[in-house]
């Protein structure tokens, strides 16, 4: 990890890009700073950071939708396999295997980055929710446990059941809500969120909420498709270099 002054510079940065993209596309505020704080640490020292102020961001975009009662009788069987399957497998974002575990962030954001590029959308027959909830979520948890990020597959999945947009937003925030409760359980069960995470994860939420109201404003004055084709070409690229990053080693 860098040296404080320096992290403290990297993570305002970092969060204040990441809040900025989730302010204008309603997402990517993990996935962002998961991709780029990956480039200077660990993947379990980058999500400790991220805990804090994804988790208040998420909780806001939760909050601020309709009534959310309807949604966790949808959904609440793919959430209970979201929470499971992240706190089963938080070890392997905390184990030895650093080489792999950032392999896999890379290739998390590609696969990301490539659904976004080819507008690539799921259709969810309605009789098919009631397994394919669970098993999107179980997979989604797996992801979290594993990367930090946790877009894949619950992204396009809730894409996929035809929900309004304000609905839809709101459908993100709880699922992204649920893997940053369990991602921090896991992380605090393995012994990974030490003192200093804490309070460099406090400090990451003023930033990413400055990059959010920034993002705000600037939705209303840039076409959201050139935006999120530059974001999600950006995060092609950014996965590409940590998948090498973590491949480099074996070759």
């Amino acid at each position: 990890m860098p040296e404080p002054y320096l992290l403290f510079t990297v993570v305002g940065a970092v969060f204040v890009l990441a809040g900025l993209v989730k302010g204008v596309v309603g997402l990517g505020l993990p996935t962002v700073a998961m991709g780029l704080l990956g480039l200077v640490m660990l993947p379990a020292e980058a999500a400790a950071i991220l805990l804090l102020p994804s988790f208040v961001t998420n909780v806001w975009q939760l909050l601020a939708g309709p009534d959310i009662s309807a949604l966790l009788r949808r959904l609440w069987p793919m959430m209970l396999a979201v929470f499971a399957a992240t706190l089963a497998s938080t070890g392997l974002i905390t184990s030895n295997y650093t080489a792999i575990v950032t392999a896999g962030l890379g290739l998390v954001l590609l696969a990301y980055a490539a659904l976004g590029l080819l507008r690539l959308r799921m259709a969810v027959p309605s009789w098919a929710e009631p397994w394919a909830g669970p098993v999107v979520g179980a997979a989604t948890g797996v992801m979290t446990g594993a990367t930090g990020v946790f877009v894949i597959p619950a992204v396009p999945y809730l894409g996929g059941l035809g929900l309004g947009r304000d609905d839809l937003v709101q459908a993100l925030g709880l699922s992204f809500t649920v893997s940053t409760i369990a991602l921090g359980i896991g992380l605090w069960w393995n012994d990974a969120v030490p003192l200093q995470s804490v309070g460099t994860s406090a400090y990451a939420i003023v930033p990413a909420l400055a990059g959010m109201w920034l993002g705000g404003w600037l939705r209303g004055r840039v076409k959201p498709e050139t935006f999120r084709r530059w974001f999600f070409a950006g995060l092609a690229l950014l996965g590409a270099h940590i998948s090498w990053q973590g491949l480099a080693p074996a070759f």
